[in-house]
């Protein structure tokens, strides 16, 4: 019988556990500047956007590096990486999010289209982040 603690499904479903701990915390931080920048400086929807994910983009780093992911590789060949992946999902989580605020719906509730975008994005950046830091995908 396998033992649950040891297994791979286990150890897999912590870690992504604590991928979405962080990425929650991080998430936070970028929708307080996404506000910050909406609100106290009235920047465009996407334009905030943008600017708030590229800044918590460094700060997810940080929290995947020092909590959830065990380094692998050097160091900085792995923020090389997660920034380019990053990149990546800030293209894909911009033309999502761009896209879902011309709904009239969610042109009102553009908060809402923030966190459908980030959801669809979850799993390509856990896969791809755990490449970075770990060498593997699974």
């Amino acid at each position: 019988m396998i033992n649950w603690r040891e297994s791979k499904v286990s150890k897999l479903f912590l870690l992504k556990g604590k991928y979405a701990t962080a990425s929650l915390v991080a998430t936070l931080f970028e929708y307080g500047l996404y506000s910050l920048f909406i609100y106290a400086f009235a920047f465009e929807k996407t334009t905030s956007h943008i600017m708030s994910f590229g800044i918590a983009m460094i700060a997810n780093f940080l929290l995947q590096r020092f909590f959830v992911f065990k380094l692998k590789r050097p160091v900085m060949k792995v923020f090389a990486m997660a920034m380019g992946f990053s990149l990546g999902g800030l293209l894909l989580s911009s033309l999502i999010f761009s896209t879902l605020v011309k709904i009239p719906f969610l042109e009102h509730n553009h908060y809402l289209a923030k966190v459908m975008t980030s959801g669809m994005i979850f799993f390509y950046n856990f896969y791809l982040k755990r490449f970075s830091f770990e060498k593997k995908f699974v």
